[in-house]
């Protein structure tokens, strides 16, 4: 699948999840303010907008796009659809680690895990590259890749800058005048941390993506090419480490959901500095999540 596909799909889905937050006979933002909140080109999103059209979700009639019809679940594309060969072979290298709990020192051959993850070779091959300048694995000369593993000092260093970067970032989202498609999305936030709240010990799991999500609304309005760079190693981390332990992966999760809730909650009815608040508590508890629930190598 080319990258344009899987990006086209996925904002189709982002698309089909406004409309259902918007509700009937309400009309979509227009298209340069959609192109923003979905962090996607113009080209894709009036590509979206006519997908819309034909299903007959929207009726799309100069700038007005009025919603016809709530989506379905088979309006959907699967979320294997939905991700580029790149992400595909994150999400099955983290996988991979994860099912194995492979210790410090593991050795990663490519010809292994191009036949687990069903990739081409060049594909794993760049992707081992790009993850080794986090430093968790290496590459021995001419030979193999080695898993170096997850310190502590490592882990402290990343959060000082996490810290920083965030505080940064949702600072001048507070500053900034979110239009409707940003509050839109604190809406649908909203509502998809209190049903993982209220069903948490059968969606517990799917927090990580959740807390991506949530993250990323603010990390992305400052668009900064390096921040963005930044965290993509802060998702592998906090979202996929495989040193995490197990016994207590509910109840933080729980904890961390009804922080972020207090914060969206806090933005949403303009109280900024409560807002502030309640975020700098969420990193300082994540901060300490991270100290108590790993094994460290």
């Amino acid at each position: 699948m080319s990258r344009s596909n899987s990006v086209y799909k996925e904002t189709y889905n982002l698309g089909l999840d406004l409309v259902n937050t918007l509700g009937m006979e309400a009309n979509l933002p227009p298209e340069t303010e959609l192109a923003k909140s979905w962090n996607t080109s113009r080209t894709t999103v009036r590509a979206v907008l006519e997908q819309l059209d034909r299903s007959g979700i929207i009726r799309w009639d100069g700038r007005r796009k009025r919603i016809l019809r709530s989506p379905q679940p088979d309006d959907y594309f699967a979320d294997d659809e939905t991700q580029s060969t790149g992400k595909k072979v994150e999400t099955a290298f983290m996988e991979y680690i994860l099912g194995g709990d492979l210790a410090p020192g593991t050795i990663l051959r490519e010809s292994e895990l191009v036949r687990a993850f069903g990739a081409s070779t060049s594909a794993v091959r760049e992707y081992l590259i790009r993850f080794s300048r986090f430093g968790l694995i290496r590459k021995e000369p001419n030979r193999h890749w080695v898993l170096v593993g997850f310190t502590k000092d490592f882990a402290m260093e990343l959060f000082d800058v996490r810290e920083m970067f965030e505080m940064r970032a949702f600072k001048a989202f507070l500053s900034d005048r979110p239009g409707p498609a940003v509050r839109d999305t604190l809406d649908t936030l909203e509502t998809d941390h209190l049903r993982l709240i209220e069903n948490i010990d059968a969606e517990f799991l799917k927090f990580p993506r959740l807390d991506e999500r949530f993250h990323s609304v603010f990390v992305t309005r400052l668009e900064n090419r390096f921040i963005n760079d930044f965290f993509e190693l802060v998702s592998l981390i906090f979202h996929f480490h495989y040193r995490w332990k197990k016994s207590d992966e509910k109840e933080r999760n729980l904890m961390a959901a009804r922080e972020h809730l207090a914060v969206i909650r806090a933005i949403k009815d303009g109280r900024r500095s409560e807002a502030e608040q309640a975020f700098t508590k969420h990193l300082q508890s994540a901060r300490r999540t991270l100290l108590n629930s790993v094994t460290w190598d």
